[in-house]
């Protein structure tokens, strides 16, 4: 288990933005400690984009503040810039060049020197297992090996926080799964991960934290099992040797489920320590034995739907954000 650091490595305050009449963020606060993982959820269109985009720098918010690795945002975008990386929806890939022209291009970029640049790029063709695709040409890569070069790209000024926008999105399982550990050893070296994802799995495997952005507000913070048990569903299936433990525990427990076939007793709880715990002494008081028992917890998915009130996608509010954000994008990058 990591043990983070005492700062935040994003600090943000009151965000808000709108395009045109839509309010896309409505006043947002975050504090993100170093050294973790956080990750952003929300139904498409709920603004996850935009708030990403807003502290990488690439839009400008309409109110609020924040401070990211100490700079402040507002005032001092550039020091941003200096130490935030982003690894957007889209790959950044040129087809064109290898995986290791990619890779120089982005150190010559950074101002590395031709020296040192090589050897950033030697590190980063290696870390990624990118050593014997260094030399072809990156469309012919497979879709895992272009995003892990994504990535990689974004690594070369050696960032002290990731935006890491939908990073998995098209990948088969067994590549998520190697991003997923990429992101693993990344944050074991001390970096700061902001996630956005539209995979509920993802966030439940990686995050330290999660908030949940819904109509441009956060309905929701905490860890994974914080979050789930904030929805009724949560039980504890307790399995007796006999029927006459099943009999005896139906009566001290009272209101529980009872299947008489599996010798079992469904409770209702939000599956924490405490609570079994309380569940446990209770039959132990009445000299109860308990052959084998299962913690059953909400998972995100339903989280979700019972925090938003609403299923994950909707394409017609997606597409709207993502063509005002990519205009404002294009915009602030062009001043």
């Amino acid at each position: 288990m990591r043990t983070p650091a005492s700062g935040p490595a994003i600090e943000a305050t009151g965000l808000r933005k709108s395009f045109g009449e839509k309010v896309v963020l409505d006043g947002i606060d975050l504090s993100i400690a170093e050294g973790t993982i956080f990750s952003l959820l929300g139904p498409n269109g709920a603004g996850k984009t935009t708030a990403a985009q807003i502290l990488s720098t690439l839009i400008t918010a309409d109110a609020g503040q924040a401070r990211i690795a100490g700079a402040d945002l507002s005032r001092d975008p550039d020091a941003v810039r200096a130490v935030i990386g982003v690894t957007g929806q889209f790959s950044a890939v040129d087809n064109l060049l290898t995986g290791e022209e990619n890779l120089t291009l982005m150190a010559d970029l950074r101002h590395l020197g031709r020296a040192r640049g090589r050897r950033r790029t030697a590190e980063l063709l290696e870390q990624f297992d990118l050593v014997d695709a260094a030399r072809k040409q990156a469309s012919t890569y497979s879709g895992g090996m272009r995003r892990r070069l994504d990535l990689a790209m974004t690594l070369v000024g050696t960032p002290q926080v990731i935006f890491l926008d939908e990073p998995t999105t098209g990948l088969d399982p067994r590549s998520r799964r190697t991003m997923w550990d990429v992101i693993r050893r990344l944050v074991a070296g001390g970096t700061t991960i902001f996630l956005t994802t539209q995979y509920l799995e993802e966030a439940d495997q990686l995050a330290d934290r999660i908030a949940l952005l819904d109509h441009g507000k956060l309905v929701a913070q905490g860890t994974a099992s914080e979050l789930k048990r904030m929805v009724p569903g949560g039980h504890v299936k307790l399995e007796f040797a006999d029927a006459l433990r099943l009999d005896e525990a139906a009566r001290v427990l009272g209101d529980a489920a009872r299947d008489d076939d599996a010798l079992t007793l469904q409770v209702a709880g939000d599956g924490g320590v405490r609570s079994l715990r309380a569940l446990l002494e209770r039959l132990d008081r009445a000299g109860i034995e308990v052959d084998d028992l299962s913690v059953h917890t909400p998972d995100l998915d339903d989280v979700f739907l019972a925090l938003t009130g609403r299923p994950a996608a909707d394409p017609a509010e997606a597409a709207a954000e993502h063509a005002a954000g990519s205009a404002d994008s294009r915009k602030e990058l062009t001043r």
